[in-house]
């Protein structure tokens, strides 16, 4: 025989705030730490503007909710579109250019008051326009299939760069190219630019011992006329 309970009459009278207090027993607490409510017992400001009514069961779940939603990475305004390349990179953008005959883009990487030192000629080239054309007469006097193969390049500062290479015809290495060149760089309008350039090359004839006879030559002579050194070519 089945039982039936009744509800006693006197569950009817309880006040309805028993009912609110139960309910809101069974749900899980607010997270108090790294997520809702800080360390002072505050809600973060973006709730606070909503003015939402924690009182409520409800919303006490809605709440619970936002606290562990992941919040949108925000984009830094300030970050910089673009990076400023390296001074090595900024060095092999130049040899690029050579090996392609493209002298507008080693245009920008040449600073306006920029030397330029090749040793097998006596004087530098002063300023980006005596460079350019340097490099013109140059391409035009070689064949477009000889071009420059880097070795080693320094990439530890960008402001000074060191770099051994050598001449390539078709893939083949080409006798007597070898050399070694520096570069110093500065940053002009957020572009890095090339302000100072030395060329040493491998030369044709290679006198061996006999050059340093010459320097012992030369030495002997300085220090016996000490005079002669006002004399000697910068």
């Amino acid at each position: 025989m089945r039982s039936t309970v009744t509800p006693s009459p006197s569950s009817s009278l309880l006040p309805s705030r028993f009912f609110h207090r139960t309910q809101a027993a069974a749900l899980p607490p607010l997270p108090r730490r790294n997520s809702l409510v800080d360390r002072n017992g505050t809600f973060p400001k973006a709730l606070s503007q909503n003015r939402l009514a924690v009182t409520s069961p409800v919303n006490r779940v809605v709440i619970a909710a936002a606290a562990v939603t992941p919040a949108s990475p925000q984009i830094e305004e300030d970050a910089p579109s673009a990076a400023i390349p390296s001074g090595a990179d900024v060095v092999r953008r130049f040899y690029d250019g050579i090996n392609r005959r493209d002298l507008d883009s080693v245009e920008g990487l040449i600073a306006e008051k920029c030397v330029y030192e090749d040793l097998i000629f006596p004087n530098p080239f002063v300023g980006r326009k005596a460079i350019m054309e340097f490099f013109n007469k140059f391409v035009d006097s070689i064949s477009g299939d000889l071009k420059f193969a880097i070795d080693d390049i320094s990439a530890d500062d960008s402001l000074a760069v060191g770099v051994t290479w050598h001449l390539e015809w078709k893939g083949k290495p080409f006798p007597f190219s070898k050399g070694c060149s520096f570069y110093r760089l500065e940053v002009n309008n957020g572009q890095r630019q090339i302000i100072y350039a030395r060329d040493s090359v491998e030369p044709a004839l290679k006198p061996g011992e006999a050059a340093l006879t010459a320097i012992r030559g030369v030495t002997w002579l300085l220090q016996q006329f000490p005079q002669l050194a006002d004399r000697l070519p910068q």
